[in-house]
């Protein structure tokens, strides 16, 4: 079948990923999204029953175990996320084309882009994963900053890629003027984590802006969002606007953050429609339909963003407070984890509170003082700080 259209695809019955960028236009949803479908996907109306079962063992922790190792949000998926997966895993049997095309739909009108700028990946390290095999094939090097979340470039780098890093700041920050030091023609995508892991600090968005263009023309920038919802300003937090003017930039966005769907993998990468053809070559999976419609449900779910959101940043002050009250260092954080100097070895730290089965991050390259720890439910976060005076004395 030729490619066509968006409708033109529809029409044949079959929309694959390829065809989501024949369309500039990011038009409103029923210009092209049936009424039956929209009926049936359209955020709160998918009704289903509460499962009648236990979820299946290993997936949610055991009782009595504080999971604060991971940054996922126990909070979610929501209920509508919940009611909506459900209702897809009942039409199972079936691809997921148009509610694919749907939630596209959605992330451009959102973000003022158009549908071509969009691909969409079973979480964004996939998407991420895809941009580093893109822009690395032809040998090109990837720069980045010593200390941030290198899963991507760690894949480049086993298909046989050359990472550059540049030293990070004095207090652990990105350092920006050192990154752009290390670019140089063999460079040709630039990965940086905002706000970044595992410390959690939030570049300051319009010297990040100046370095994406003042580096543009020699290399891709790639921006890892995926803690953008959590910041205090996400909106100019974000690199998107420079997505929009078509720069030489890539933002990524995940679901399992903010919206608490880590498991559900779901999630996408902005980018001018070029940039984004490159990442959709390598992209290799199909999202699933139960994670799909819990993305459409709860994207625009606001009064859960914000409930959730407001219980992350009260754990994330409580750890703040006991860091400060037990004489610790801690970074500040724009996300839902915290990055605490606990003065001491920091995997026997992790191994102490481990035996309270409180589960935490141990050390990080080159930082064996230096621990992660994610805010979960409040009731955990509170056994993590009663544990801590213990742990680090004991």
């Amino acid at each position: 079948m030729a490619m066509g259209s968006a409708g033109a695809l529809r029409r044949e019955g079959h929309v694959t990923m390829a065809g989501l960028g024949d369309n500039r236009l990011s038009t409103t949803r029923r210009n092209f999204v049936g009424a039956t479908a929209l009926a049936m996907l359209a955020p709160g109306a998918v009704k289903a029953e509460a499962p009648t079962q236990n979820h299946v063992p290993g997936f949610a922790p055991p009782e009595g175990v504080a999971l604060l190792s991971r940054n996922e949000n126990p909070y979610g998926p929501s209920d509508k996320a919940v009611a909506a997966g459900c209702a897809a895993t009942r039409d199972g049997a079936y691809y997921a084309d148009t509610s694919l095309l749907y939630l596209v739909d959605m992330i451009a009108e959102k973000n003022r882009i158009p549908r071509d700028f969009i691909s969409v990946s079973a979480g964004s390290g996939e998407g991420l994963c895809a941009a580093a095999q893109s822009w690395t094939r032809d040998g090109g090097k990837i720069a980045a900053p010593a200390l941030f979340w290198d899963t991507t470039v760690r894949y480049a780098e086993r298909q046989g890629a050359e990472v550059v890093t540049a030293p990070m700041s004095g207090d652990l920050g990105v350092d920006l003027k050192a990154l752009e030091a290390v670019i140089d023609d063999d460079v040709s995508l630039v990965h940086i984590t905002n706000p970044n892991n595992p410390t959690g600090m939030l570049l300051d968005p319009d010297a990040l802006r100046s370095f994406i263009r003042r580096v543009e023309g020699r290399a891709t920038v790639l921006i890892d969002e995926a803690y953008n919802e959590l910041t205090d300003h996400p909106d100019s937090a974000s690199m998107v606007d420079l997505v929009r003017e078509e720069k030489n930039v890539i933002v990524s966005r995940t679901f399992s953050k903010i919206y608490g769907m880590a498991g559900l993998r779901v999630g996408y990468l902005m980018a001018r429609a070029d940039l984004t053809a490159r990442i959709r070559s390598n992209i290799m999976s199909w999202i699933s339909g139960p994670g799909l419609a819990a993305a459409i449900a709860s994207y625009d779910d606001n009064a859960f963003l914000k409930e959730s959101k407001s219980k992350i940043i009260e754990a994330r002050e409580m750890v703040m407070s006991a860091a400060r009250d037990n004489g610790l260092d801690a970074l500040p954080s724009q996300t839902n984890f915290v990055f605490v100097n606990v003065k001491g070895d920091a995997n026997l730290f992790r191994d102490k509170m481990q035996a309270k089965s409180i589960y935490i991050r141990g050390a990080y390259q080159g930082l064996p003082s230096w621990s992660r720890v994610s805010m979960g439910r409040i009731d955990d976060v509170a056994r993590y700080i009663s544990t801590l005076p213990e742990a680090l004395n004991g």
